[in-house]
């Protein structure tokens, strides 16, 4: 269940939700494509998370930024090699399997339900704009989605507050108005910095990180997302 009323949530007029790890599984490429890294597979997948997110912050503290591909295959790199399971057709793989990550099994029906109510829906995410339409279409959501934004139209990643701007401009709303959901605990809360009123999906009950930014709801799945915006 929700742990904050759905009072804080009354003015909300768009829902902006991450990409990746929140619409998206970003384990389902090396779970689909990684049969030969056997037993080494779970630690490709997270030290390939790890490493991509790793890498977007030091872009953009460094003023290089390169797109979210470039990045995932860097990062992709790093850990077949730490795993010392270097291998260019197996890189190969798993980089066009990224293009179709699975959805996670609730979110279609819970953005149908979204815009249903006449609630405007959009993605704000690091991926590059191939990497987002190839996802979106992949999942069958490009009809229950608004808008995809992407990072690239102003050239840094997450957090900065210039990426979560793009969504204000985009929907003409108040940052207040936007109700934005991740995954991610950092992506939540730097979005409740910026002045989202935020829903952190927790799917894997992860402890809160410690930084700026109030989030005013903790879910577990997307699925319990209409009842908290009284929809339900």
């Amino acid at each position: 269940m929700p742990t904050t009323a759905n009072a804080s949530f009354a003015a909300v007029k768009a829902c902006v939700f991450d990409a990746y790890g929140t619409l998206f599984d970003v384990h389902s490429a090396v779970r689909r494509g990684g049969q030969e890294l056997g037993e080494k597979a779970a630690a490709v997948s997270e030290l390939w998370r790890q490493k991509q997110l790793e890498y977007t912050w030091l872009r953009s503290l460094m003023g290089t930024h390169a797109d979210f591909w470039q990045v995932t295959s860097d990062s992709l790199d790093f850990a077949l090699s730490t795993c010392n399971a270097v291998d260019p057709a197996l890189h190969a793989k798993l980089m066009e399997l990224y293009l179709s990550l699975d959805a996670y099994p609730e979110v279609s029906a819970t953005l149908a339900k979204l815009k249903d109510s006449g609630q405007a829906t959009a993605i704000l995410s690091n991926g590059s704009p191939r990497m987002l339409d190839s996802a979106v279409q992949s999942a069958g959501l490009g009809a229950l989605l608004d808008q995809v934004l992407s990072v690239e139209d102003v050239g840094v990643y997450k957090p900065d507050s210039r990426v979560y701007q793009l969504a204000v401009d985009r929907l003409s709303v108040q940052r207040s108005e936007i109700c934005f959901l991740s995954s991610n605990g950092w992506d939540a809360r730097g979005a409740a910095h910026f002045g989202f009123t935020v829903a952190w999906i927790n799917r894997f009950d992860r402890e809160p990180e410690r930084i700026p930014g109030e989030i005013r709801a903790t879910i577990h799945t997307l699925d319990e997302l209409p009842a908290l915006l009284g929809l339900a």
